[in-house]
Parts: structure tokens; sequence; C-alpha cells
């Protein structure tokens, strides 16, 4: 097999467009494109040209030669999909859908709210249209969201997903306004008088909470506050992670319910060239756990843990870096490659011999958590796996036990909060729309439409659904042209005293982290203080060209009136 697939696809399609032969499915317009957790490569058709890996933005792409020892499942993954989908007869190149364009193009302007993938997609697919100029805003002055403050910094192939991003921030028509509050610095009103189209894609901010006694106690955590805290988001560096105790427990066994056993269990040094928040590494380097135990409610088949997280996962074992435990509760473990990579878990012996374990329990569901003043164990009932009409759950059987730890993390989901001026589904924590679109003029995208679902990929399918709903409305003219310049909303944020980063502004904060990850030897080292982000924005734009023509504009101004 010449080519290899290494991660989740990030649904670019650069390279199923780049493939001569056609030997990279599922592909545009193929059943599970969209919602495919990775595209695989044919080894049958693969010609051996790398025009795949040439394209691929996020270097994901890989000859078989170089893969490393960890990287190896995925080339049985690949012959394992094909075995399944043959795709044959295939056609001599990949069948892309042609771009939808306005019935009447002309020019409009838009404000995304959101500078996550999911409101960075939505921009990419309407700055494809002649004409169109878009704004991204977000509360906090950097971009990309749960890409910068979600994914794991042991991870940085995902996070190479911002190259996508920073070539959309380089198109023409693109702007920043970000350290802006929709709903407290700017109303929905407001955008909607300087921009044709608002489209929401805020995602989903909070956590799901289990809805059991001592879920509140000291040292019980939402794990998406705990990933924002090791990832440097700036709204969660005072975090209370106390790590002085020999086990933690996370609840849920999704990705990410892994990724946070892997930075807990992992030697600290693993991190250091990371973009870890210092805050949270020197915390993680005093660490006195010994084990991190990952509770699931059903059975190894319905996890919702992804084969490549897995796979890395197995692979930082047989590096030594932890050692791995499988608890399957009574449960049966298939042919599947998920269900392989785990038989393999506890023949991995390559551990060092202070590497903490990391323990996957399955039929073990959390009923209480143990403690007085702050949390010291967790009470788990034993469950059993039943179907009804077709649908596997999970039922206590009446057995129980005491797990003790210091520290207990729930990973059973994101929730959406309600947003400002848009109706809210309280059960779905979206806000409910027609494939995207709220009324004429207002749309969302991303987990705000669908909910907390999907990969980072799947908020391109997302975004060009949301965009065509926006371009129907501009077809049969539902959406009034914007009575005021797109220039004005930034002096109307002036005169309030929002302090406005814009795409300048961002690219000197993100100078300044790298210069200092340089000096320290790291990729980057991130700005945890909003104040000093803010600061180091300013400090570009007063000496930047348009401050240089502000300054020569109120100088001539001046010469005027005299």
């Amino acid at each position: 097999m010449p080519y290899v697939v290494t991660q989740s696809c990030c649904a670019d399609a650069s390279c199923v467009v780049a493939c001569p032969v056609n030997c990279i499915h599922p592909a545009p317009g193929e059943p599970g494109f969209a919602t495919a957790e990775m595209v695989y490569v044919d080894a049958a058709s693969c010609v051996d040209c790398g025009a795949c890996a040439t394209a691929c933005p996020v270097d994901a792409v890989v000859p078989h030669t170089k893969l490393t020892p960890e990287q190896e499942p995925f080339r049985a993954l690949a012959a394992e999909y094909y075995d399944a989908f043959p795709h044959r007869p295939r056609t001599p190149l990949a069948v892309v859908p042609a771009q939808r364009t306005l019935r009447r193009p002309r020019p409009a302007r838009f404000a995304v709210v959101g500078a996550g993938p999911a409101g960075m997609y939505v921009a990419d697919e309407l700055l494809k249209q002649p004409g169109f100029s878009v704004d991204v805003l977000d509360r906090l002055p950097t971009p990309y969201g749960l890409l910068r403050a979600g994914v794991a910094p042991d991870h940085p192939h995902t996070k190479a997903a911002q190259k996508l991003f920073a070539a959309v921030e380089r198109e023409q028509g693109f702007g920043y306004l970000l350290g802006v509050e929709v709903g407290r610095d700017v109303t929905l009103a407001e955008l909607a008088r300087h921009y044709d189209g608002v489209v929401y894609a805020v995602g989903a901010a909070s956590d799901r909470r289990l809805g059991i006694e001592g879920e509140d106690l000291p040292g019980s955590l939402p794990a998406t506050e705990l990933v924002a805290w090791y990832n440097g988001h700036p709204d969660h560096q005072d975090l209370d992670v106390d790590l002085g105790h020999e086990r933690a427990v996370v609840i849920g066994n999704g990705n990410v319910a892994l990724d946070v056993a892997r930075v807990l269990c992992q030697p600290p040094q693993r991190l250091e060239a990371t973009d870890v928040s210092r805050t949270a590494y020197d915390v993680l380097s005093r660490s006195t756990l010994r084990e991190v135990v990952v509770l699931g409610r059903r059975g190894p088949a319905e996890a919702a843990f992804t084969v490549p997280e897995l796979v890395g996962l197995v692979g930082l074992a047989r590096e030594g870096g932890i050692r791995l435990r499988l608890d399957l509760g009574g449960a049966e473990l298939g042919d599947d490659p998920r269900s392989r990579l785990l038989a393999e878990l506890e023949t991995i012996t390559s551990a060092a011999p202070d590497a903490r374990t990391l323990t996957l329990r399955f039929l073990a569901s959390p009923s209480r958590l143990l403690g007085d003043d702050r949390v010291a164990g967790v009470e788990v009932a034993r469950t059993r796996l039943v179907e009804t009409d077709g649908v596997v759950r999970a039922e206590p059987t009446g057995e129980t036990e005491t797990i003790e730890a210091g520290l207990v993390l729930r990973a059973v989901g994101y929730h959406g909060r309600p947003v400002t001026d848009l109706p809210y589904d309280e059960a779905t924590g979206t806000v409910p729309s027609d494939r995207g679109r709220v009324r004429p003029g207002t749309y969302v995208a991303g987990w705000v439409k669908r909910g907390p679902t999907g990969f980072i990929g799947s908020n391109k399918a997302d975004a060009q659904e949301t965009v065509a709903r926006i371009l129907d409305d501009l077809d049969v003219d539902a959406v009034a042209p914007a009575p005021e310049p797109r220039e004005s909303l930034r002096e109307l944020l002036d005169e309030r005293g929002v302090r406005v980063v814009d795409r300048a502004g961002w690219r000197a904060i993100e100078a300044e982290e790298r210069r200092r990850g340089s000096d320290a030897g790291r990729e980057r080292t991130k700005l945890l203080d909003v104040e000093e982000m803010l600061a180091t924005a300013a400090a570009s734009a007063s000496a930047g060209p348009a401050a240089r023509r502000r300054g020569y504009a109120a100088r001539r101004a001046r010469a005027g009136s005299r």
C-alpha cells in the first residue's frame, strides 16, 4: 500500500480531488463522506504518485514506508474498508459536486458569530461567492474555538487543521472582529443593520451533568473545563485541579474521556514541548496520580471513542508511556478493528516501571459520588446490556462497588446554552432551524445547529448546507440589503470602548506566542491572560500601516481646521 491516511478526516476533500485514479473513499457525493470517521486509500488502485500527500492540508497522508509503529493499524483499517466497500467500477477522476452560486450574482456581506471550526468553514463557503465579504466575531481575542482550546496538546496533527483556517483568513473580503461578545457589546439587531445575513456558529458551551448525588462536591469537575485548563483557555486558568491523589475517575468513554485520561496518565515531560498551558504543566508535573479509571456504562461495541483515538492510546502504551488495563465487566469483544485493538491492550508489556495505569472499564455506571468536604470516591453500579426494539441500553444488575478517587471528571458530552435573541430547544441544547435557516437573514451552523456531534471535518458539510439556505434566500430576495455600511460597525464598537482585535491583531498575538515558544523550545507558548492578548494586539495596531493612515488623516483634518 503506497499511501495511508493516519487520522480522522477534516473533510477538506483536497486529497480526493488531487488523486488522478479516484482511489480515496468515501469521496464527496458518496454515502458517508460528510460523517465518515476517516477516508481510506485503496492499495489496489493507488499509483504511488504522492498527489494526495501533497494536497492534504493537515499532513495526514503518509507513505507506507514512513508509517511509525503506532500508525501501522491504519494500514489494516484501510484494507478492511475496501474488503467491505470495493468501490467498483471507478470513474477516472473523483466527482466533486459543482459549486453552488447565486442565480443573479451580487455583492453581499455577512457576520459569522463564532470563530471556531464551524464558523471558519461557513466563512470559507461564503467567500467562494463572488463579491461576498465576511466578518467573523468571537468574544475571545483569539480564533479557532475548540481547535485551539479543545484538542489535546499531544495531538498536534489534529491542530494542523489551523492551516486550513489560516488560508481562509488570507482571502479577500475576510475580516476579524475578535474580543466582541454578541449580546453584550453589540446586538443581533445592530448586526442586521450592517450585514445582509448573520450566521451563529457558537458551539456548545457547557457540559452535560450526571444528575447524581455528590456531583457538586469539590474535586468533581467537568472534563470540558479540564480540557480548557490544560489548553490555555483564559476563562479556566484559575481552575482548582488537585492531582495530589493516587486515583482519578473519568466518567464517559468518548474521545474527550480518552484525551483527559491520556493527558493525566502520561509522563509530563512528554507534554513539555507542546503548547500545553504553562499553568497546567506545573500542576501536571507535580501529580501523584498512579491510576486513571475510565468508566463506560455500556460495552466496548457501544463506546463513543473513535478508532484513531484508540490507535493513539495503543501507540503510547507501546512506547512505554502508560500501562493499559482492560475490564470488560463481562462484555465480549468482537472481530472488528476496535475490538482487536482493545484485545491487544493487555498484551503490551513495554510500560516503564513508574508508568501510570489507564484502566478502561465497561458495563460500569456511577450511581453517586462519595465524600464530605470533597470527593473521596465513586459508587459504581455494574450493568448489563439489554436490547429493546433494536436499541441497546444498559440496566443495573444490582451489584455495586466503591472506587476510591480524589478527582472525578464527567465526560458525558457538551450541551448548548441559550443564545440571546434566538429560539432555544432545551432538550437538545440547539437553536431550531430549517437546515440552518432560523429565519431569512439569521442562520446557524455547527453544534448550535445540530448538537455536539461529529468531528472537525463534519462542520464542512454542515456549513455547505447552511450557506445553501443563505443562497436560497438571496435568490428570492427574502433578505433585504443591509442599510448601513460594514465599516461603521467598527466605529460603533470603538465608541462603546470595545477593544476589537482584527486580523492584524490576531497575527500579532500568534507571532508573540510563537516567539515565546521558540525561546523555550516549543512550537508556541500560549498567552493565557485576555488583557495581555489585547495589549499585544494593540501594540501591533499602534505601529501598523492602518495606524499610520489614521494618524495622517488626523493631521490633515487638524491642518484643514486652522
